[in-house]
């Protein structure tokens, strides 16, 4: 894990690499951060994510992943699965 200034933009940028659950190495940047500071929380914000343990309830991956993917999908999809998410999957498996 890594902050640079980047001196073209006068912005900070984060390179990080981690291993996921499948021990496969990934490599990430992110951009744009106006300060070091805010690119360090989000740099330790990402390292907490990764370091999550496999033991987590169903109900704490809910969280994860519809963090992750409501603003990667459009708004009707997005609807229709937090409808199937709410309705369906958490009454069952929320404390599995």
């Amino acid at each position: 894990m890594s902050v640079y200034k980047d001196t073209k933009n006068n912005t900070w940028k984060v390179y990080y690499r981690f291993t996921d659950w499948q021990g496969k190495v990934h490599q990430s940047t992110k951009r744009g951060f106006p300060t070091k500071r805010e690119a360090l929380a989000w740099e330790r914000e990402q390292l907490h994510k990764v370091e999550a343990d496999l033991d987590m309830t169903f109900e704490s991956f809910i969280d994860n992943y519809t963090a992750d993917m409501k603003n990667r999908l459009k708004e009707n999809t997005w609807h229709t699965k937090e409808h199937i998410i709410r309705t369906k999957l958490l009454p069952y498996f929320a404390k599995r």
